[in-house]
């Protein structure tokens, strides 16, 4: 495989990767505001956490469409490294400098991750009362401060005055804040998520550097991880230095695990690198019909769909056998590419193809799939349906020019950060405090419309990150 090319510095943006990240961010908001109580089916949870009461039970085989959200957020951290890396090649950076980028965003992962968790409102205090709520927001407040990207139109002394004012607030915060057990700040109190970005985000980042040029070396990495992960659940050296770490709450070798869909997204990356470079020098010609492309696209779907019902329903065999056929018809409908972008899409299959078969036959291994703890098959069968997701969106937005249709996903994705506490530090905090969160809660709802009121959530959501980037306000992290 040839060196991953540089994108120029105004480079055509791939839309398709930010649905996905996009689509994932908003789904994470969405599981998470699900009424609990048994007023759904199980599919509508975590496997492990299944209704009535919740419980989590690791020996629970199984995949729902919440255990593929954290796998597509992965993936989709994994495919931009080499986006934003090319370009900043593209600028003339060189390894050194590169090396300091992908630091300091660990950096502000890696604090973003320690303050979001302290100004939770529900970690402040988990029992009724207005106070928790009020500091919620005021937390809010000094995250967008401290992280935003503030338009460049704007003068320099004013961002550079809101960044700074971000900051000393947030340390005053963090210096007099109590919890209910009476302990301050602690940087053990962090957001496990957002320290999982931020490992996989630097580890990503640096495997990727070192192996730009040698993309099989970055893919035999995985082979010397899964030897040691596999080595570290019996007695041993392996044993030994996987349950060390010299910085336990930010750094823990069972982090690692997640390269297994990182890594592998780097790749999808370079390709998608490839194909922006290629896109931008020649005009659209597909030689393939509008209904190939639909084929391509429902295929997609319909694996994601039989996956994700098959596993749940433990109709393992019959799951393999069914998306064996449905993944024939699709290299039937890839072959013989003649444009860049049929190009594109025939790859991705391709690589989507071999993860699943990866993941499928790893299934019986560790009791069957399951999101935690985390199984060898999760990890790539997951990776396979973000593939193929990343697949049908790319058709959408390339093909049939549906970027309108999908604008606002679009805009979620290129902001995810602020989806990611919009929730529950702004919007939950207004609802309480005007009483209708309450009010909502009282009422008697059948299972499904808390589920369309989930909905309403996730939308005021999704319109609030859209508004912030219309302001042109993102987060750096």
């Amino acid at each position: 495989m040839k060196k991953t090319p540089a994108l120029s510095v105004s480079p055509k943006r791939a839309d398709a990767l930010d649905a996905l990240r996009g689509l994932a961010i908003l789904a994470m908001v969405l599981s998470g505001t699900l009424p609990f109580g048994g007023a759904l089916p199980a599919w509508m949870y975590h496997a492990q956490l299944p209704p009535p009461d919740h419980t989590f039970n690791p020996n629970i085989p199984g995949l729902t469409w919440v255990d593929l959200v954290f796998p597509i957020f992965l993936f989709a951290l994994g495919v931009s490294i080499p986006l934003s890396g090319s370009r900043a090649f593209s600028r003339g950076w060189n390894g050194w400098q590169m090396s300091l980028s992908i630091l300091k965003r660990g950096f502000l992962l890696g604090t973003f991750a320690i303050f979001v968790q302290h100004v939770r409102p529900t970690q402040i205090d988990p029992l009724p009362g207005e106070e928790k709520w009020w500091l919620g927001l005021l937390g809010f407040g000094l995250l967008v401060l401290c992280y935003a990207r503030w338009p460049k139109s704007w003068p320099l002394l004013l961002r550079r005055g809101l960044t700074v004012a971000g900051i000393i607030g947030a340390v005053r915060f963090l210096s007099v804040i109590r919890y209910p057990d009476g302990s301050g700040f602690s940087v053990e109190r962090s957001d496990i998520i957002l320290i999982i970005l931020t490992n996989m985000a630097v580890f990503g980042a640096f495997i990727w550097l070192l192996t730009r040029d040698r993309p099989s070396i970055r893919l035999g990495l995985l082979a010397i991880l899964l030897a040691l992960r596999l080595s570290s659940t019996s007695p041993g050296w392996v044993a030994a230095l996987w349950s060390a770490s010299p910085i336990p709450w930010l750094f823990q070798f069972e982090y690692l695990k997640y390269l297994f869909i990182v890594v592998p997204g780097t790749t999808i990356g370079d390709l998608l690198v490839e194909w922006l470079q290629a896109s931008q020098k020649r005009e659209e010609n597909f030689r393939w019909s509008s209904g190939r492309f639909i084929g391509i696209s429902a295929i997609g779907i319909l694996s994601i769909v039989c996956l994700l019902v098959g596993l749940q329903g433990r109709w393992v065999w019959q799951t393999t056998i069914v998306v064996t056929v449905l993944y024939t018809f699709g290299f039937i409908l890839t072959k013989n590419p003649q444009e860049v972008t049929e190009s594109l899409v025939g790859k991705l299959y391709r690589q989507s193809a071999f993860w699943l078969l990866l993941g499928l036959s790893l299934e019986p291994f560790q009791g069957g799939i399951k999101k935690d703890s985390a199984t060898l098959s999760y990890f790539f069968t997951t990776l396979a349906a973000s593939i193929v997701l990343l697949v049908v969106l790319s058709i959408c937005f390339e093909v049939f020019y549906l970027q309108n249709k999908f604008k606002l996903i679009i805009e979620n994705g290129k902001n995810p950060m602020l989806g990611y506490i919009g929730f529950g530090n702004l919007i939950w905090p207004i609802l309480s405090l005007t009483g209708l969160y309450e009010s909502i809660e009282e009422m008697s709802f059948t299972p499904w419309q808390k589920f369309g009121i989930a909905l309403i959530y996730t939308l005021l959501l999704a319109l609030l990150v859209k508004g912030f980037g219309q302001l042109k306000i993102f987060m750096r992290t």
